[in-house]
């Protein structure tokens, strides 16, 4: 059994960090271990992790598990369910190297992998849906087994331990992306474990965070409405399947789902015009166990491009910055410079002030237009 330590409440807080090629270009992993190592003693060796976006382009159609098996028979009843509903086109130990983190480290596969249309069409699924239902199944019904991630060409590598060893667990040196996320841990009343470390994924939305999510009980009972099964002891899980509720579900654009996030109090909407007060009463009262209530900083991945935020009073550090194609974030404007000496632009966004970031060539399906122009920072 995989060791879960953490357990006491210790508070403190969490480094967070992003960088994306507007331009799609591929990027090695160095400058996102440069910038989350340098905030070191912001975490304290219970969590770290990564996620990286284009990394497998020869298996892009295919969907990218990976997994953490506490047992053998774990893996076992894990992989007998895939075949069922799945056809594996490659399995394989995810390679790892030798530097301390493996002494309680679980079994750690990915397996490359696309849904049987039969089965698709026997349970009048949609493909995303039939993911989702698959991760689901696995973290809650079979005991020891976690997915880390269930996205196509991408892929998070997160353990228990500081960041930079993680990157070296993982050999990420080996891995070449045109997104890349990364977090170092910080517990302060959740387990330190291997599948409670971020980034939190499902299909391709990632998601790191540092604070604490008050509303999480309310959060976790909303999304069971839905199907959805939060298991894995950690506070951001809901995050992450609360914008594929709003946007991917729900259809709602995405500055919609992330203004619900960090809604505006209700001293502000009673300001409001008319029109705008109508909208934010209805928002709040559909959306309101959505609300993420307490102090946080996220940054999102997905194939689109990066999303990052604070919380509506900014109980959080969150630094943005742009240099010619590139868009950085992290909880440190220091993390930036360690990368971007002299950066185009820099700025600390407001409090509930989302920033996004999205590559060319992509139409987004997660809003308006104008998200596809590059950089875009919007306040409803």
């Amino acid at each position: 059994m995989v060791v879960r330590e953490g357990l006491a409440r210790i508070p403190a807080g969490c480094a967070v960090a992003g960088i994306v090629d507007r331009r799609r270009q591929a990027m090695k992993a160095d400058g996102i271990v440069t910038m989350i190592s340098l905030m070191h003693d912001r975490s304290n060796g219970l969590g770290g992790g990564f996620a990286v976006y284009g990394c497998y382009p020869d298996m892009s159609d295919y969907y990218a598990f990976h997994l953490f098996y506490e047992s053998s028979s774990a893996q076992t009843e894990t992989e007998q369910f895939m075949s069922i509903y799945f056809k594996v086109e490659q399995k394989e130990p995810i390679p790892v190297r030798k530097n301390g983190l493996q002494k309680h480290a679980p079994r750690i596969w990915r397996y490359f992998v696309k849904p049987k249309v039969s089965e698709i069409n026997e349970q009048d699924l949609s493909e995303e849906e039939y993911i989702i239902k698959t991760v689901m199944s696995i973290n809650r019904d079979i005991p020891g087994a976690f997915v880390a991630s269930s996205g196509k060409n991408m892929g998070a590598f997160k353990a228990v331990g500081y960041p930079e060893d993680v990157a070296d667990f993982y050999r990420l040196e080996e891995y070449q992306g045109y997104l890349w996320l990364a977090h170092g841990r910080f517990p302060t009343n959740t387990p330190g474990w291997w599948g409670g470390a971020h980034p939190f994924t499902l299909l391709d939305w990632s998601v790191v965070h540092n604070g604490e999510i008050s509303s999480y009980g309310a959060n976790r009972r909303y999304l069971e409405m839905f199907g959805y099964h939060c298991g894995l002891q950690t506070d951001t899980e809901a995050i992450t399947y609360l914008l594929d509720l709003l946007v991917r579900k729900h259809r709602l654009p995405l500055l919609t789902a992330l203004n619900i996030f960090a809604a505006p109090f209700w001293e502000e909407i009673g300001r409001m015009d008319q029109e705008r007060q109508r909208l934010w009463k209805m928002l709040r009262s559909v959306y309101g166990s959505a609300l993420l209530n307490g102090p946080f900083s996220i940054i999102v991945g997905c194939s689109h491009g990066l999303i990052a935020m604070n919380d509506r009073i900014k109980l959080r550090p969150l630094v943005a910055a742009v240099n010619t194609e590139k868009v950085y974030v992290a909880s440190e404007e220091a993390a930036i410079r360690a990368v971007c000496r002299q950066p185009d632009k820099l700025w600390t966004p407001a409090g509930g002030e989302p920033v996004l970031a999205w590559v060319e060539h992509q139409t987004s399906k997660h809003g308006s237009s104008s998200l596809c122009d590059g950089l875009v920072r919007e306040v409803s």
